[in-house]
């Protein structure tokens, strides 16, 4: 054993260990002194009568009374800083109980269902908080403020919500997606995607399966802070007038083997509309999940097998998916909503390249005759092209009034068009897009009105989880679908070798070559000008975890973007392109 005598302990505890306190030498069972003489030790010892020692006893408990009390008043004073400053951050923390104070507990029913219980809420700022069990359409208005004001403008080159915005072929829609967010993608939020690649997690229905019960917080939690109310300040900010909000049809109903979580998305929604009106932004409802999936893509909530009008279940879920319009149309005629809800969305990207074009277009007659009956009045209402190619739609669904054809553009999904270089790409986006643009529009030549709801300035699909997790990427000839066709495994990167790399594309924007940021610019405002010649255009999307090539928050920081969405420096004068001869153009 070491001995303590030779280490270099603090002295009070040698004092005690050794017997050598003025107290509590004897009661430690005599001295520690190597001298011989005990008697003098005995002598030079101060003895304490026993009042002496209780006194004594007193004052120390007094002492640490007096410490104890000064701690608890510290930590109700930092409790009390802590609580200030997140209720002086409710925008960003996404954990805002504001108006709770207002309600008492014991006016929310024992046994209320969790969408009507603001008790249990992650986030209720800028809810009301009255219990109400009324719904309209069967949706609860559970959340709404009886009152509202369509005074705002998003900026002065637009009219205000209670204003007619007039015709969108000469006043076009600048508009955001805020994708990702009721309706999971996993390249836009990995962080909810990080597992072990074994267990599958590829979608919002496989996320939920592996959560369980857990799954309601976890998603709660992410609708709370990755859109609040900065982000449509941000968006007006930007000089942006409309906002494409994507969500499932969970947020109305769920069926038998759903994982989904039922409704907690619906409020969600609700207050995101009314944020909208705050910065008079209009609103384009974008119905993104369809029972049964539309196209068999991770976004739909489920990656796999088709559904809807597909399948052993596909009249099932046609029928479910016009009941979820059923109630949506009812409950947006309501008149707080005829000024603000510009565009009506029936089924984001229905893949009309499996499912039968006939079979969706009948359902989408259906839908939109549904929508108008039950009193949406004002709204475009839009449908997706189906991938079919835009000649395809001359001469159909002439009889839908105030209808519009949704169109995505990417050059990136295309295994042909990917490879093109920097200033290629920007000719494509003025020369190509716009006559499919000037076609499409025309009806001798294809549907009529028509806006693009999707589109990007990424020149890549290196972005994680772009294609689906796990799957690698067109760009590196790394992509494996499972499906020998739809496989990618040679690089189609413009180089075309094994020069082709992820890495740059990836990088912070900070990393980005002026010459790229040129590209990209040039890009965006490239197909701004393209899709300006139709009803307008929604960027994908507004904000990304990473993934900067897609995130018009992180390109407006990296300036890749105009300041001011009305104001391009370039108009699609082809001989204004740049060679963009650098490697930058190889990524």
């Amino acid at each position: 054993m070491r001995d303590k005598r030779k280490s270099g302990r603090v002295v009070s505890g040698a004092v005690l260990e050794e017997g050598r306190g003025k107290r509590w030498n004897f009661l430690r069972g005599g001295g520690g002194s190597s001298s011989n003489n005990s008697v003098q030790k005995e002598k030079e010892v101060e003895y304490l009568t026993d009042e002496q020692v209780r006194k004594k006893k007193r004052k120390i408990w007094i002492w640490i009374g007096v410490a104890v009390v000064l701690c608890v008043i510290l930590i109700i004073v930092l409790a009390v800083v802590v609580s200030k400053k997140g209720s002086d951050n409710g925008d960003d923390n996404g954990d805002d109980k504001s108006g709770l104070d207002g309600i008492a507990p014991g006016s929310i029913p024992s046994g209320a269902p969790s969408w009507l219980n603001p008790f249990v809420w992650a986030d209720t700022k800028d809810f009301n908080l009255t219990y109400t069990t009324e719904t309209v359409g069967n949706l609860p208005v559970m959340g709404l403020f009886s009152s509202w004001d369509d005074s705002k403008k998003a900026n002065d080159k637009v009219p205000a919500l209670n204003q007619p915005w007039g015709d969108y072929a000469k006043r076009p829609a600048r508009g955001v997606n805020v994708g990702g967010w009721l309706s999971l993608e996993p390249f836009i939020t990995p962080s909810l995607f990080e597992y072990d690649k074994r267990l599958g997690i590829v979608d919002e229905y496989t996320l939920c399966t592996y959560l369980a019960a857990r799954c309601e917080s976890v998603l709660e939690q992410h609708y709370a802070t990755f859109v609040t109310e900065d982000t449509f300040r941000e968006i007006a900010d930007a000089g942006l007038d409309h906002v494409r909000i994507p969500f499932s049809y969970w947020a109305v109903q769920t069926y038998d083997g759903d994982p989904y979580i039922f409704r907690t998305s619906w409020r969600y929604l609700l207050r995101a509309i009314e944020w909208c009106r705050k910065y008079g932004l209009r609103v384009n409802l974008d119905l993104h999940g369809i029972p049964g999936s539309q196209n068999g893509w991770n976004h739909s909530g489920r990656l796999g097998p088709i559904g809807w009008l597909n399948g052993t279940n596909g009249e099932v879920n046609r029928q479910r998916s016009l009941d979820v319009h059923d109630r949506l149309s009812k409950f947006f005629a309501q008149p707080r909503y005829q000024n603000i809800i510009s565009h009506y969305g029936l089924a984001n990207e229905p893949k009309m390249t499996v499912l039968s074009s006939q079979a969706v277009l009948d359902w989408t007659e259906a839908a939109h005759k549904l929508v108008r009956g039950n009193g949406v009045k004002n709204a475009v209402v839009v449908f997706g092209d189906g991938f079919r190619g835009l000649h395809n739609w001359q001469g159909e669904l002439q009889d839908l009034d105030n209808a519009a054809l949704d169109v995505h553009q990417y050059v990136i999904f295309n295994t042909n068009q990917i490879v093109f270089n920097h200033s290629t790409k920007v000719r494509y986006a003025c020369a190509g897009w716009t006559e499919q643009t000037l076609d499409s529009m025309n009806r001798a030549t294809g549907f009529g009105p028509t806006l693009v709801a999707e589109w990007s300035q990424a020149d890549t699909d290196c972005a994680r989880h772009l294609t689906n997790v796990g799957w690698g990427n067109r760009w590196t000839g790394t992509l494996l679908t499972g499906n020998a066709t739809t496989d990618v495994t040679t690089p189609r990167c413009p180089l075309q070798d094994s020069r082709c790399d992820c890495s740059a594309a990836n990088a912070d924007s900070g990393q980005w070559s002026s010459s790229y940021k040129q590209f990209l610019k040039m890009f965006a405002e490239a197909q701004m000008a393209s899709f300006e010649k139709g009803w307008g255009w929604f960027y994908w999307v507004w904000d990304t975890e990473d993934a900067p090539q897609w995130s018009y928050k992180k390109g407006l920081a990296a300036g890749v973007l105009p300041a001011k969405a009305y104001d391009r420096d370039f108009d699609c004068d082809m001989s204004a392109i740049p060679s963009f001869s650098d490697l930058s153009e190889a990524f």
